[in-house]
């Protein structure tokens, strides 16, 4: 890395570290202030909430701009190697933002690694007991992607995930 690139780097990070950024109350991303702006966007579908792992994986969907719903951010996922339980990931208050209302959607955007995959399975447990419509994102064939080149788990999970063409054509 060039030294003027490196000097405007530790440049922008004493910004951010200057305006003292906070973690959103109501969804955990971050912003400089309490209440995020997609939380405090009133244009946003309130009965949709997608959670993800991580900010990063926060706005990776919200690039896309496919989705106009909700977020909240988990701060990780369980992982018995490495000592993560669901009580240290934001897990409670998810379980505060959903019981107020059976209408919201749960979206659950999460790493299909094994232990993202176990983390979906128990945040499925936790919230069917509210009653909310849970669904989680696809996984199979990227896009673009070439069979030969898949690994086992992909191509797993694409044959087990496939959809019915005939009930999809107009």
């Amino acid at each position: 890395m060039s030294s003027d690139l490196l000097d405007k780097l530790i440049k922008t990070i004493l910004k951010i570290a200057e305006k003292n950024i906070k973690k959103c109350k109501v969804c955990g991303n971050i912003d400089l202030n309490e209440i995020c702006s997609i939380c405090s966007d009133e244009n946003r579908n309130k009965l949709s909430i997608c959670i993800v792992e991580n900010v990063p994986d926060l706005w990776a969907v919200e690039r896309s701009g496919i989705y106009k719903g909700m977020y909240h951010v988990l701060g990780g996922v369980l992982s018995a190697i490495d000592g993560i339980n669901p009580e240290e990931l934001n897990i409670p208050l998810l379980e505060e933002r959903i019981k107020e209302s059976k209408e919201i959607e749960i979206i659950i955007a999460i790493s299909a690694t094994l232990d993202g995959q176990t983390t979906a399975h128990y945040l499925s447990k936790v919230i069917n007991k509210y009653g909310n419509k849970i669904t989680k994102l696809a996984q199979g064939l990227p896009v673009g992607g070439e069979i030969e080149s898949l690994d086992d788990g992909t191509l797993f999970s694409a044959f087990k995930n496939r959809t019915n063409l005939k009930n999809n054509l107009n």
